[in-house]
């Protein structure tokens, strides 16, 4: 690499790149600064673009980033870096900034990969997005259901239990979704940018009711509040603010509809003299939420006494314990990191010879032994390659 190549780069989007492959690292200014051998003061100012790195100093830093040269010398997507809005009197002294910066830059990062992809292929990702729904002056309850219903008859979805629900949120709205390890009261990410659109991270190791109601939940962000970044932290808030109640209240609605939870308590109800625990947790399955999220939502229709699941706890109930001994099978889930389309444009442009292997490797988070087995994994696929053997386009948004 010669310094005519840093010469002609744009020294504040360079700075911007470094800042967020620094943070994607986990790694201080100060640890940065001492990689490189200079001032925290130098790499500050780095970062800012007000000081024109030298060739040597960015080899350093990217192999200190475990990153390549190249992704900091070539062309990619421009987008603004965004912070996350805590909302309301969060209760935060315990969590610590050091940790969060990581599972920003991830999103940002692996958003604009997906772009980037996409870019390369030439396949855009279709949007379907509806106009920002504003709820102000609106009763909470009253709007959430009102949105919920609209959503769910503009995508046709009907008032049955959804399937996967982060499948309808990628291909028949046009989300960035993504399945990235958090800590553990961490529940999802969301963040808009014009050129990505709307994208969001769920955490990984929650079981998929949580993660089926995070995902509703930053949807309702999504419809509401969308150039609002939030981390949903649980337990943050002392009283939780009009805008999340709104959400919550709209996960439950878009979750479990009026009409069909009636209809299929209904149904049980008429065959059994007494519903029990275990109905309940069938019932929760059903459709795809948590045995609080339905308890909460029966006694809020008054279908149930309030109080019961603290009753149920109080006496003993262990929740996961039945669940597993009613042998009710996991929940449908799309649960890799990558969304699927992600994967299959990659491979398309691995096939296509418009990326290296080592480029896909990494797109993928992989070593590259490991990425060539996914890839071949990809192949065999159906659908992958066609009747001539060639490569087909996959854009999982639209029909095949």
């Amino acid at each position: 690499m010669t310094a005519n190549i840093l010469d002609d780069l744009d020294l504040r989007a360079l700075g911007r790149e470094l800042q967020l492959a620094r943070k994607r690292s986990g790694l201080t200014q100060e640890q940065a600064a001492s990689v490189i051998g200079v001032a925290r003061t130098t790499l500050t100012a780095i970062e800012k673009g007000e000081r024109r790195i030298r060739p040597n100093e960015l080899i350093s830093l990217a192999r200190a980033y475990n990153r390549q040269v190249s992704d900091f010398v070539r062309t990619r997507p421009s987008i603004e870096p965004f912070e996350v809005q805590f909302r309301g009197p969060a209760v935060l002294a315990d969590i610590d900034q050091a940790r969060i910066d990581p599972l920003i830059a991830d999103l940002q990062e692996l958003s604009r990969n997906y772009f980037e992809l996409e870019e390369i292929v030439g396949s855009p990702l279709s949007r379907r997005y509806p106009d920002e729904f504003s709820i102000a002056g609106l009763h909470i309850d009253t709007a959430a259901e009102e949105l919920a219903t609209r959503e769910r008859a503009r995508l046709n979805l009907g008032d049955a239990p959804l399937p996967v629900l982060r499948d309808i949120l990628e291909q028949e709205v046009g989300l960035r979704i993504f399945y990235l390890k958090f800590p553990q009261r961490f529940s999802a990410m969301y963040f808009y940018d014009h050129t990505l659109g709307g994208c969001i991270a769920v955490n990984s190791d929650h079981q998929e009711d949580r993660r089926r109601w995070s995902l509703a939940h930053d949807y309702g962000h999504f419809l509401v509040s969308r150039y609002k970044p939030v981390l949903y932290v649980e337990n943050a808030y002392q009283r939780k603010p009009e805008s999340e109640r709104f959400v919550d209240h709209f996960a439950m609605y878009f979750l479990m509809p009026t009409s069909s939870l009636s209809r299929r308590f209904n149904d049980i109800r008429r065959v059994k003299s007494k519903i029990t625990p275990a109905d309940l947790c069938i019932l929760a399955h059903y459709f795809g939420v948590s045995f609080e999220a339905l308890m909460g939502r029966l006694e809020g229709m008054k279908l149930v006494a309030t109080g019961t699941l603290d009753k149920l706890r109080a006496g003993g109930f262990k929740i996961r314990e039945a669940q597993k001994e009613l042998g009710l099978s996991p929940i449908p889930a799309r649960d890799s990191v990558l969304p699927l389309r992600y994967q299959y444009l990659a491979l398309e442009a691995l096939d296509r010879e418009l990326i290296t292997e080592g480029h896909f490797a990494h797109l993928m988070h992989l070593e590259r032994l490991e990425a060539r087995r996914l890839a071949d994994l990809l192949r065999d696929d159906v659908g992958v390659y066609g009747e001539d053997n060639q490569p087909v386009s996959l854009d999982l948004s639209q029909p095949l």
